[in-house]
């Protein structure tokens, strides 16, 4: 099984993966508005082969069979103030 990833043109670090180039038949109308234009980043066998960057393989895979398309979007920013608190702890 193979996968293709596309790059969201509006929103930084964040990807969108389906079964299919240029196939987005299964991705809803609202979450493609959202997303952009989608730019061609890779394909990618999905059999463990080559590790995935920030995603989860085996929820890759089941999303791509259940919903036809995976969203990867950043990590939550690390909050500066936790950060500093956690730091005065050390101190």
């Amino acid at each position: 099984m193979f996968c293709v990833i596309y790059r969201s043109t509006y929103r930084d670090q964040t990807y969108l993966y389906v079964e299919k180039k240029d196939d987005f038949s299964r991705v809803p109308e609202a979450l493609m508005k959202r997303f952009g234009r989608p730019q061609y980043a890779l394909m990618i066998p999905l059999d463990g082969s080559k590790k995935l960057a920030n995603a989860d393989l085996t929820k890759v895979k089941a999303a791509l069979k259940e919903q036809g398309y995976y969203l990867q979007v950043p990590p939550p920013a690390e909050s500066l103030l936790k950060m500093h608190l956690g730091n005065d702890n050390n101190d």
